[in-house]
């Protein structure tokens, strides 16, 4: 009868430790990250900034080494600009519209955004606790089972969980946080990358178009000249210059099919940063609306080092590599392991001992890594210093060659803006009136067709060359903006 009680007590006290066990294995396995990195996914989600009035904060520079936080990105649906934006085929509409549209849906932005939502979600990883360890230790012979004075031991459970260094966890997790700010800086540099790629196809459409029309508008003019050769061949001139009149119609008619030609190309260009390489015919307005343009280059300087993307991402590199130049430093301190150990006792007839009263043992272990290879640890401290050495001069390299690309087109744009002005106030100017004198003279048999045509060749490469002239201009101020990293006009 007495042994019959002491059996049911143990089993109670079996039943009550394996309970207890398992509520520990399931708080165990629930290991969060510390309150400084945890993502709050429930937060607005962040859209990478429009070309139109961006507030942009300060990128970090190289010398600063704060542990900052990222804000979780969730990129879902909320990610589209303007996701219903129609699509008017035919239709004329500003660059802008067509740069909204390609933002709004373009995979490679998507597939950058995706990027940075899978990057925020490797601090938590990092940060916890490694999954703890759950162990059973059992003799199913019963003759070959452990003996001990109080009894056989049938069974052996152990739990045990390790818990790496404080500080590596929270290092961990800030490589994670700089890694999630690098690709969004990358979200960004896409952004203006394709916002750049719309803007020169579209100039090159509307160069096409504004030079197709300028052959239309000449095009009457052959008209005429063809009309006085022929008036002229009746009073007793030559064929040949009526021959000559009719051949510039057909040239003109050649560089009309050539530009056609080129404004097709563009189209396609243009509509397959809009995801619709095959239907969309995009058309460009009739004037490109250009009223700004640099004056300053310290201004563009300085406004890049806030906005460049290209600068952030190795500003935020940076940081990451002094991070992790701190967690190879931190591998001197050592992790620990705690556990729990349960042996379950038996005092049935299987047990040798005489004086086998069948109580169960509970223990307690602790643990910790030793390290002691000096050598292993300093070369990683060694490597993560070079590494972080190499990131800050690729920013300082970063920042010239940006440096000496806004010098280059400011330079191209001023350039630009000087030959407009010379081509609208005076070149063109004269060359018209001087075409007017030469239709005049070889009315009056002053002059001969040749001069005439060459006059009004020359006419209409100064007109065509006037369009470049504004399409050239709109794509610089165009890599200017996107060198810059934001709307700098």
């Amino acid at each position: 009868m007495q042994n019959q009680q002491i059996n049911e007590r143990v089993g109670r006290q079996r039943w009550r430790f394996l309970a207890a066990l398992l509520t520990v294995l399931s708080a165990g396995g629930c290991a969060t990250a510390p309150d400084s990195i945890r993502l709050n996914h429930s937060q607005k989600t962040i859209l990478p900034p429009s070309s139109e009035g961006r507030n942009w904060e300060r990128p970090p520079d190289a010398s600063e080494v704060s542990n900052q936080s990222v804000t979780a990105v969730g990129y879902h649906q909320e990610l589209v600009v303007d996701a219903a934006l129609p699509l008017m085929v035919g239709t004329q509409q500003p660059v802008d519209y067509f740069v909204s549209l390609a933002l709004s849906g373009h995979p490679k932005l998507r597939a950058a955004q995706q990027r940075v939502a899978a990057a925020t979600n490797v601090a938590p990883q990092v940060s916890a606790l490694p999954d703890p360890v759950f162990n059973n230790t059992f003799w199913p012979i019963h003759d070959q089972a452990l003996q001990t004075a109080g009894g056989r031991v049938s069974h052996q459970f152990g739990l045990s969980q390790g818990v790496p260094w404080p500080e590596k966890r929270r290092t961990r997790a800030a490589i994670a946080n700089q890694e999630a700010q690098m690709a969004q800086a990358e979200v960004d540099r896409i952004e203006r990358e394709i916002t750049e790629a719309v803007r020169l196809a579209y100039y090159e459409v509307w160069y096409a178009t504004r030079a197709i029309a300028i052959l239309e508008e000449t095009r009457e003019l052959i008209d005429d000249l063809t009309q006085v050769a022929e008036a002229r061949y009746r009073s007793g001139g030559t064929q040949q210059d009526v021959l000559r009149a009719q051949l510039e119609a057909d040239r003109l008619e050649d560089q009309t099919i050539t530009l056609r030609k080129q404004k097709q190309q563009a189209q396609a260009d243009l509509a397959t940063l809009l995801q619709q390489p095959t239907t969309l015919m995009p058309e460009a307005s009739e004037e490109l609306g250009i009223t700004n343009t640099p004056e300053h280059l310290d201004e563009l300087l300085a406004l890049a080092e806030q906005c460049s993307p290209e600068l952030r991402a190795i500003a935020w590199e940076i940081q990451r590599d002094r991070q992790k130049q701190k967690l190879a430093d931190l591998q001197q301190f050592p992790d620990l392991q705690i556990g729990l150990n349960y042996s379950i006792i038996s005092d049935n007839s299987s047990a040798i001992s005489p004086v086998a009263n069948g109580h169960d043992n509970i223990g307690i272990t602790l643990g910790t890594t030793l390290p002691i290879w000096r050598d292993k640890i300093n070369a990683g401290v060694r490597e993560a210093a070079h590494r972080t050495s190499s990131s800050t001069e690729r920013l300082e390299a970063e920042r010239d060659a940006i440096r000496g690309k806004l010098r280059r087109l400011v330079v191209q744009a001023d350039a630009l803006i000087q030959q407009q002005d010379i081509y609208k106030q005076r070149i063109i100017p004269r060359t018209e009136d001087t075409l007017k004198l030469s239709i005049a003279d070889y009315r009056g048999k002053r002059t001969d067709f040749f001069t005439l045509i060459e006059t009004y060749r020359e006419l209409l490469m100064l007109e065509t060359q006037l369009a470049r002239f504004e399409a050239t201009l709109a794509g610089t101020l165009a890599q200017i903006e996107r060198t810059v990293g934001c709307q700098a006009l």
